[in-house]
């Protein structure tokens, strides 16, 4: 039997539901409306993507550019459905999303996260260092901004990520590019 293969696609208004359900069956994420999804799709479908297993959605993440400094990438909000049977989806599916907006010119990736979500920072962690950049960290939002029971949200900042040259995709310094749209 062969193993499962994902798709990475750009996100549909379609698609919104759906990622509201798989987010809504996730524990430890924030669940927000369908209809943020849907306009997140329609608003924002450029920066974010959704894995598919034969049509099905078994993986997203939502992402835009930062008005203010549109060299970075944010990271919002990713989760993989758990019976996807797809080693690191979320991890390919990171690098898919952030790789996609180097190509179109960001320098930098940033992600909230809990200190304690040792997942998703080791994955930060390692595009940092695979990429020989940087990543800081600092306080975004306190948790009194947050509501009663919401930990501090914690800004990872990667970069400056090295150029790539736009005809090839290959980075100008000699960086291992990672290229992928199968998981």
């Amino acid at each position: 039997m062969a193993a499962a293969k994902a798709v990475f696609r750009t996100p549909t208004p379609e698609d919104g539901l759906k990622v509201w359900e798989l987010v809504d069956s996730t524990p430890g994420l924030d669940t927000n409306s369908p209809y943020a999804y849907v306009l997140w799709f329609r608003d924002f479908a450029d920066c974010s993507l959704v894995a598919t297993v034969d049509d099905e959605i078994v993986g997203f993440l939502t992402g835009y550019r930062r008005p203010e400094e549109p060299e970075t990438y944010f990271v919002w909000q990713t989760a993989v459905s758990p019976r996807h049977g797809i080693p690191f989806l979320g991890v390919k599916l990171f690098e898919e999303a952030a790789e996609r907006q180097r190509a179109r010119g960001a320098r930098f990736v940033e992600a909230s996260v809990s200190a304690e979500n040792r997942s998703i920072l080791m994955v930060l962690r390692q595009y940092a260092r695979r990429r020989t950049a940087e990543i800081t960290e600092q306080v975004l939002f306190p948790a009194g901004l947050l509501g009663e029971g919401h930990h501090d949200e914690i800004l990872q900042r990667i970069g400056p990520l090295p150029a790539l040259d736009p005809a090839t995709d290959t980075p100008t310094d000699n960086t291992a590019p990672v290229k992928e749209t199968a998981a």
